[in-house]
């Protein structure tokens, strides 16, 4: 007879369900509704990107990679680290190729934080952070970021400070909330670390992706903040193929050797015709990513023109290819009410705000994606409006 006892399965993460993004893109996909939800192209990646792979496999590339990554992809990483950053990392002891940037974001957490440990996370925070710090054993301290500017309060940051905290985790270009951190945040923040025993998980995954003129500001350039920082990049996002799960974590040898010693036992290596193919690409296209800001902040402004007068206000996204909307003209509903019934009523998926969140100030926001064809943009658009001018909020909410 099975033993029904509760501690035979106890869940190390009893109140972590499925992610937001797979229910909605699931439940898009079942009313067929516009996905602007999920962060996701909707495009065609560059063709010589799949002729670079597909030639990597036909040359024989289909057996294990080095576990710290192929070569050439480490080399070519390297270098544009130097042409972007005007640092150099050696490829050999200082950059690991991992699975996507979410496990190169898990790996340095598991192996630089444990029981005991405290881990600084800035809400709304990225929904892997939280439970790999717990899956560590060390404790999550969520400092809010509060609407409009979703920029650091330094001076709560240096509140939370302690012997304990072991890491601190920033993530800018921002995803949910669309911010950058500048040169002074990140020379603040070198400023409330010093001399203490604490190292920084810079996820800059949307690097390319600031707007309006602005320059990205990078741990990688900060003398200080490089000698303590693990910092973690996706090749999905740069090259617009977010299945390839190819990502990077660049960080000094000591770091490196750290992190690695999780990541040969959580992933190993990672797809070898994909790193060969990437480092072909990356020899042909040098300048891989430059092209990014302009071409991601003409979505942005295509987007917020097509929503222009329909009640749903924005101020233009600062990074990444998010834009949050503001929706308080038409509603003074929950956010993820709001969500619920966009999905349902205009057909136009989006992500609430407030799930990023361990404890939500009041948010009038949803977080669009607008990584889309112009076609699914204007579609997703002109939904939102039709939903907005058709008196489909109730009048006690307006």
């Amino acid at each position: 007879m099975a033993d029904s006892r509760s501690d035979l399965l106890r869940s190390k993460l009893p109140d972590v369900g499925t992610t937001i993004f797979t229910v909605i893109s699931q439940r898009a996909a079942e009313l067929g509704a516009v996905n602007l939800g999920q962060g996701f192209p909707d495009y065609d990646v560059d063709p010589l990107l799949i002729e670079c792979i597909h030639q990597a496999m036909l040359d024989g590339a289909n057996q294990y990679a080095p576990m710290t990554g192929v070569a050439a992809l480490r080399e070519a990483i390297a270098r544009k680290i130097q042409r972007f950053r005007g640092v150099r990392f050696d490829p050999v002891t200082e950059i690991t190729v991992t699975l996507g940037a979410t496990e190169a974001i898990f790996s340095a957490i598991q192996a630089l934080a444990g029981p005991g440990d405290e881990v600084l996370v800035f809400d709304p925070a990225y929904d892997s952070y939280d439970p790999a710090v717990r899956l560590a054993g060390a404790r999550c301290v969520h400092v809010p970021l509060m609407p409009p500017l979703f920029k650091p309060d330094w001076g709560r940051v240096r509140d939370v400070l302690n012997e304990r905290t072991r890491l601190v985790i920033i993530n800018s270009p921002h995803n949910p909330a669309c911010s950058c951190l500048d040169a002074d945040d990140l020379a603040t923040l070198a400023e409330l670390l010093r001399g203490r025993d604490c190292r920084v998980i810079a996820d800059e995954v949307y690097e390319h992706m600031v707007f309006d003129g602005r320059r990205h500001a990078s741990v990688l350039e900060h003398a200080e903040l490089r000698q303590r920082s693990v910092a973690v990049y996706s090749f999905g996002k740069t090259l617009h193929a977010t299945g390839l799960r190819v990502g990077y974590a660049v960080a000094p040898e000591a770091l490196s050797a750290e992190l690695r010693k999780v990541h040969q036992f959580n992933t190993f290596s990672i797809a070898h015709a994909a790193q060969l193919g990437i480092a072909r690409y990356l020899d042909r296209r040098p300048d891989c990513g430059a092209d990014l800001p302009a071409f991601f902040q003409s979505r942005r402004d295509f987007l917020l023109a097509q929503l222009q007068g329909s009640g749903l206000e924005a101020s233009p996204a600062a990074g990444s290819f998010f834009q949050l909307i503001d929706y308080r003209a038409l509603s003074g509903e929950a956010d993820t009410t709001m969500a619920e019934r966009l999905l349902t009523e205009a057909g136009v998926a989006t992500i609430p705000l407030s799930v990023f969140y361990q404890s939500p100030p009041p948010l009038h926001y949803l977080r669009l994606c607008f990584a889309k064809r112009e076609s699914t943009l204007l579609e997703g658009a002109a939904r939102l409006r039709r939903w907005a001018e058709g008196a489909h909020v109730p009048a006690d909410t307006r």
